[in-house]
């Protein structure tokens, strides 16, 4: 198999097309229970450099379809291109050598992490595995990989995950990903389950390695305003499908499903006009079950612009101009509904400069 990089590559670096991830459910005594529709139909892409966000509620298939693009689980049917090769199908060695471009930074870096290793060995993992690295040649990159990611090696390096916080524990699981110098890397709720702070910290961090090294992010998380921050498209789940996708601005700034007006209306905030609090409004009713999602549109239940017609014919992806893509039989017009700027101003300000090399360590 012949390796691309991606600075030579000139089209999209991830085509994801018409991807299905199905499970089959078993009730008592393996008797089959069902089928859960985890991803439904799912395409976009990725271009180099960029981030694509991926949010919707949970359980909406944002991890699965996470797993089924790096080949951790097969699809059930579809096509996943990297750098123009189409990662269904290839062998364990192809996998392999493909791997060394396509990494993954978990949600809970505790459990991503063999709490046995020390921080030098969890990061020089990958380059055992993926590179002809001699010992002493893989001790510096270690060393340069921690300064990169805000950890002085000399404090770290012996250290085991159990002796780290959790954003410390994180910046070395980032540390482990960027080890082979990627092209792709998916960051599955990497922040998530990091304090406020720490969670800007590790998005100035992704930011600064995206300048540096040139990477490309799928960004999946629930936190819109945090998608937001770091994504250049965003592609919208609801039940495994996709609602909507397109360039953040427009996605954020214009809304055209329903679902997202649902979404961005849940975020707490300050009118950008009058500067009056903006109270969440809930979305009315429960998710539907994907083992029995709705006929036609899975949205309609809770959506309050169903009509008929909705619940017979199942939505495209209709392009609105520039990208902008949405599922829906009876799209919103292109009327701001959330200022970008407002989103902003929900996350916190990055540590000052006078005081960033302490709190890069304790964090």
């Amino acid at each position: 198999m012949t390796t691309v990089s991606s600075t030579d590559y000139d089209g999209p670096l991830l085509s994801v097309r018409n991807v299905v991830q199905e499970y089959v459910s078993q009730g008592p005594g393996g008797v089959k229970a069902g089928v859960v529709h985890a991803v439904s139909d799912v395409s976009f892409d990725l271009a180099v450099g960029q981030t694509l966000g991926i949010v919707g509620e949970t359980g909406s298939g944002k991890s699965t379809l996470a797993r089924a693009t790096i080949q951790v689980e097969k699809p059930k049917s579809g096509e996943v291109w990297f750098k123009g090769q189409n990662l269904v199908g290839m062998s364990k060695r192809e996998l392999k050598r493909a791997r060394r471009d396509i990494q993954m930074v978990y949600q809970d870096p505790f459990g991503s992490l063999n709490p046995r290793w020390r921080v030098e060995d969890v990061v020089a993992e990958p380059l055992i595995g993926h590179t002809t690295m001699g010992a002493v040649e893989r001790r510096a990159r270690v060393r340069e990989l921690l300064e990169l990611v805000g950890l002085s090696p000399d404090i770290y390096l012996r250290r085991r995950p159990l002796e780290l916080s959790g954003g410390q524990a994180q910046r070395v699981a980032i540390a482990r990903a960027i080890a082979t110098n990627p092209a792709l890397v998916v960051c599955d709720e990497a922040i998530s389950s990091l304090d406020v702070l720490i969670q800007a910290q590790i998005m100035n961090l992704f930011e600064k390695l995206r300048a540096e090294l040139g990477l490309s992010y799928v960004f999946i998380a629930h936190d819109l305003a945090t998608v937001k921050q770091l994504s250049d498209q965003v592609a919208v789940m609801h039940l495994g499908q996709l609602a909507e996708v397109g360039p953040a601005e427009l996605v954020y700034g214009s809304p055209r499903h329903p679902y997202t007006s649902a979404l961005l209306g849940s975020i707490p905030g300050l009118d950008p006009v009058t500067g009056i609090a903006r109270r969440p409004v809930t979305l009315k009713g429960e998710p539907p079950s994907p083992l029995h999602p709705p006929s036609g549109c899975r949205f309609r239940t809770r959506c309050p612009r169903a009509q008929e017609k909705c619940a017979v014919e199942e939505p495209k992806l209709v392009d609105f101009g520039a990208g902008h893509k949405a599922a829906c039989h009876f799209p919103l017009d292109a009327v701001p509904t959330v200022s970008v700027d407002a989103l902003r101003a929900t996350m916190p300000e990055p540590a000052l400069a006078s005081s960033a090399v302490a709190s890069r360590n304790r964090a």
